[in-house]
């Protein structure tokens, strides 16, 4: 799970890297299509229409979840700035995942998880607020599933349309991750419980690619982007995040997942160039002892 969680850190930096011209929507929907092609290309067996029949409202459900996070966050970063509309974001998602597990599957998460949690949001919400401090491009906003990509960091106001976009993109991950371990618990492989939410979900995406422009992303330094972005942080990190569902709950996982900020932040200073402030450091120590206790006493004392 922190594997995945590394992986997908990435996604900012690598969209840094690439061309501009196309919009986040345009690559983050690109992004969704190669990733689920490279599910499908690791799963063990070839699509099955009677498991997605026999699964439809779940796979709907992670479906549902994988499309809207996009707009959700797109919404919340463009009307409460990125590093504002992110925190809202990655702070609520794990929340949303706990409370949805307690109202649907009776399963309270234990006093530990909820520790975990507020340690490891709060040290990730440090760290977006000093990316968007210095105006920063590498922290902001790459929560998981389908997040932003190439926007500035700038920290804004809460704006109550935007604060429920944000709110509206942790609950569309939170949904998108319990549909996944509900579907593992099942019996569905861990990789086919994955790609099916994320090739409906490109499906619901496409239409919004109509008079979209794809600026200079067909050239080559475009092309490596996008492969960087679909193989590596949809592809290979949801396979790892699908493993990982196998044995921790859907709440657990979406914590360890916060892990993803702290590796987008050292990646933005040392490969970026990026200044984190004081406060960032702070929260990467924070990030870095949540996790700790995520990975130490969550499962063992869930109750």
């Amino acid at each position: 799970m922190l594997g995945a969680a590394v992986l997908f850190g990435t996604t900012g930096t690598a969209s840094a890297l690439g061309p501009p011209g196309a919009t986040p929507f345009t690559i983050g929907t690109l992004r969704i299509v190669i990733g689920a092609a490279a599910l499908w290309c690791s799963a063990p067996q070839r699509p099955s229409l009677s498991e997605l029949r026999r699964h439809l409202r779940l796979f709907a459900l992670g479906a549902l979840g994988v499309a809207a996070y996009q707009p959700a966050l797109f919404t919340g970063t463009a009307r409460c700035g990125v590093a504002l509309g992110t925190v809202v974001a990655l702070g609520s998602g794990p929340l949303f995942t706990g409370l949805i597990e307690w109202l649907w599957m009776r399963r309270v998460p234990a006093s530990a998880w909820w520790v975990a949690t507020a340690v490891t949001i709060a040290g990730g919400a440090l760290l977006v607020l000093a990316a968007g401090e210095a105006g920063t491009v590498g922290v902001a906003g790459t929560v998981g599933v389908a997040g932003t990509v190439g926007v500035a960091g700038t920290v804004g106001v809460a704006d109550p349309l935007g604060v429920l976009g944000a709110l509206g993109a942790g609950l569309s991950y939170a949904l998108y991750a319990v549909a996944a371990g509900r579907l593992i618990r099942l019996g569905v492989h861990s990789t086919e419980a994955l790609a099916w939410p994320f090739t409906l979900g490109a499906v619901l995406l496409l239409p919004g690619l109509i008079g979209q422009s794809l600026g200079r992303v067909v050239e080559w330094r475009g092309v490596l982007m996008l492969a960087e972005l679909g193989l590596a942080t949809v592809g290979l990190a949801n396979g790892l995040y699908g493993y990982g569902l196998r044995t921790l709950v859907p709440s657990t996982a979406v914590t360890l997942t916060l892990a993803e900020p702290l590796t987008a932040a050292l990646l933005g200073v040392i490969v970026l160039g990026e200044h984190l402030q004081p406060f960032g450091w702070l929260g990467a120590a924070l990030v870095v002892a949540g996790l700790a206790l995520a990975g130490g006493v969550l499962d063992r004392y869930w109750s």
